[in-house]
């Protein structure tokens, strides 16, 4: 038999390999997907879990960070990965398995978000497809990137994008991992030309750092910096920035419940409402949205310094359980219920200080939660408008004269903004906006007011907005 009649030896079958930190980077996209899971409240389950196993599935610090990077990071470029993606099949892109696209989301942000080598992002993708696909899918997965590993990420970029000047929202949109609906949004509340919206859309697209507040009264910020390794906060006097890698959970005072993870917008909030000036007593304070308690907890411990009761109300009672939990210690009186703010069980006209930071549409937080751009859709806002004008037009009604009621939401969509206050004080009466700039002393960039809006590009805080309502009648 000649050499090239012999027939050929099959291949040994090789079972994949399991990368317990794709597999987990994995897990937690899906669950995303298929759960409507947060990232936030997702992924420190999972990496708990592999913290405590033992042998080679065992995660250090590296692997944590490495896996935390793989999940956010294809969260938030998940729309130019998606166009990238697009470009490289020949099917529409929802054609395709949810699960096979996220192996391909993965692998496309190795390859071009990361300083992992293209070899090593296709290959241990491909692996991963092995172990969660099979082979047949995880050949379609190894032409894909095979192909995106082909240019970088700007020469993609500029190939999947419309040109600025034909389409610049679907420009926008496409660069930078926005739905074109939330890009027009932000760049109608944001106003300006076409830096300020680049810069935006960027700085949504970065990492947070962790914020702490040193609750007054129950721990110092000199406290959490002999503690752990920090940077002071650039507006609040309780506010310091964690170094990364650092855990929150591992400080002291935050485990006591002392401190807390607080972006610095969310502070300034309540410390402006705090702040602003009164007429007449100032013994009671109301937190009509309270949950999970962040605001409530830095509000009860200000009043705690002036002699001031703090009664935090929530709507949902395993949200009110968290508020309990964020207030418990605080130095001075407080209480909280579960209870409707639309349908409050309080009378009229018996708060000195009223804080009503609204449900909304959460787009101000999108560093932090990067896969709620992909989830809202502009309906959305129809469903809220009634709640934020229920619960402002109660906040009035809830607060004596001469007293201040301070309307926040985590968003900066004109709608759930300056649309509602303007609308409730047509209709309410007796009430006038003052001015919360002086309320924030030493933050920059805060407009012609009186109403305030903090920036991600500009204050390195989530998209927080405020007005500040005095009863005048």
């Amino acid at each position: 038999m000649s050499e090239q009649a012999r027939p050929r030896t099959p291949k040994p079958y090789r079972r994949p390999k399991k990368d317990p930190v794709r597999m987990l980077a994995f897990e937690a996209l899906r669950a995303v997907d298929e759960r409507d899971a947060y990232a936030n409240l997702v992924l420190p389950p999972l990496l708990k879990k592999a913290r405590e196993k033992e042998g080679p599935e065992k995660f250090d610090g590296r692997d944590a960070a490495l896996a935390t990077e793989l999940v956010y990071g294809t969260l938030r470029r998940q729309g130019t990965y998606d166009a990238i993606i697009a470009a490289c099949i020949d099917r529409p892109l929802r054609e395709v398995d949810p699960p096979v696209l996220d192996v391909l989301a993965l692998g496309a942000h190795q390859l071009l978000g990361t300083r992992i080598p293209s070899h090593a992002a296709v290959s241990a993708s491909v692996e991963l497809a092995r172990v969660v696909l099979g082979d047949g899918r995880a050949k379609f997965v190894n032409a894909v990137l095979r192909k995106i590993a082909q240019d970088d990420f700007d020469t993609w970029v500029q190939r999947v994008a419309p040109p600025y000047d034909a389409d610049a929202e679907d420009h926008l949109a496409v660069v930078h991992s926005h739905p074109r609906w939330v890009v027009s949004a932000l760049w109608d509340s944001l106003g300006g030309g076409r830096a300020g919206i680049e810069a935006l859309l960027e700085a949504d697209n970065e990492r947070p750092a962790v914020t702490l507040v040193a609750r007054p009264g129950r721990s110092t910020t000199e406290e959490l910096a002999a503690a752990a390794e920090t940077e002071p906060g650039r507006w609040s006097p309780y506010a310091l920035t964690l170094a990364e890698g650092g855990e929150p959970g591992a400080l002291q005072a935050v485990a006591e419940g002392r401190a807390g993870v607080q972006d610095e917008g969310s502070q300034l909030v309540a410390i402006a409402l705090a702040n602003a000036p009164l007429d007449g007593s100032d013994a009671r304070w109301l937190d009509g949205c309270a949950g999970p308690g962040g605001k409530a907890s830095l509000l009860g411990a200000l009043a705690a310094e002036r002699g001031a009761a703090l009664l935090a109300s929530e709507k949902q009672p395993h949200r009110a359980r968290l508020v309990e939990r964020a207030l418990a210690g605080n130095p001075g009186p407080y209480q909280v219920i579960a209870a409707d703010g639309t349908r409050p069980p309080w009378r009229e006209g018996v708060f000195d200080r009223v804080l009503m930071d609204v449900p909304c549409s959460g787009l101000g937080a999108l560093r932090r939660r990067p896969e709620a751009r992909w989830r809202r859709r502009p309906s959305d806002l129809d469903g809220f408008a009634p709640l934020q004008r229920g619960l402002l037009t109660e906040a009035l009604r809830a607060v004596r004269v001469g007293g201040v009621v301070g309307y926040a939401t985590c968003s900066p969509h004109l709608a759930e903004t300056r649309v509602v206050v303007d609308d409730v004080l047509k209709k309410v009466g007796g009430a006038e906006l003052i001015d919360a700039r002086p309320l924030l002393p030493g933050v920059p960039d805060l407009g012609d007011g009186p109403d305030v809006q903090l920036w991600p590009h500009l204050h390195g805080t989530d998209a927080m907005y405020l007005a500040l309502i005095r009863r005048t009648a």
